[in-house]
Parts: structure tokens; sequence; C-alpha cells
């Protein structure tokens, strides 16, 4: 089965707070890691298949732009099918916290 990682970035935690909540229930996809970046901003990735991905971050995204108060989106972006070498270097795959959460 084909799997992607959609990341979004978003200036203030309730804003990636909303975009996580809002990734997981419109689509089935599993958070795999999240963090703050820099300046104030958080980001949250997602694994599932392509479509799901694709799904899951664009209701994401909405969901800041007309929920969220003073937070915005900074950057996204998905890559279907990543290969194992990305896997195993950047914090994409799924971890003994987020299997079981699996879809």
């Amino acid at each position: 089965m084909p799997m992607a990682v959609g990341v979004i970035e978003a200036l203030s935690f309730p804003a990636i707070l909303i975009a996580s909540d809002t990734m997981v229930k419109a689509a089935e996809v599993s958070i795999v890691f999240y963090d703050k970046s820099e300046s104030g901003r958080f980001f949250v990735a997602v694994r599932g298949r392509v479509a799901e991905v694709q799904r899951a971050v664009a209701a994401g995204m909405e969901s800041v732009e007309q929920e969220s108060h003073g937070g915005e989106v900074t950057s996204h972006y998905i890559v279907p099918n990543p290969p194992e070498n990305v896997e195993s270097i950047l914090p994409i795959h799924f971890t003994s916290k987020s299997e079981p959460f699996r879809l």
C-alpha cells in the first residue's frame, strides 16, 4: 500500500492543535511526529495512504484559516511514497507511541 507523509507548519500552538485534530478526523491518517520549529511555529506530520494524506492536509489547512485566532499556516508539504532512506533519517516513521493508532 503506497504511504505518504504530510506536514503542516503553523504559527502558534493552538493553530497546530486545530490542524492536528481536523486531520485525524477528516481522513484515515496517524500523527507520527510533532514539534516546535522556530520563531513560535509548530509542525505536525501525519502518515497514511496518499489520498488520505492529501485530504487530511487540505482539511487541516482549511481549519486553521477558518478557526484559528491569530494562527496561520506558514508551510505545508506532502511526500508520496517516501523512500526507506528518508524514513530512516527523518522522524516520519511509525514509533512505539504512534503504532497503536496506525490505521
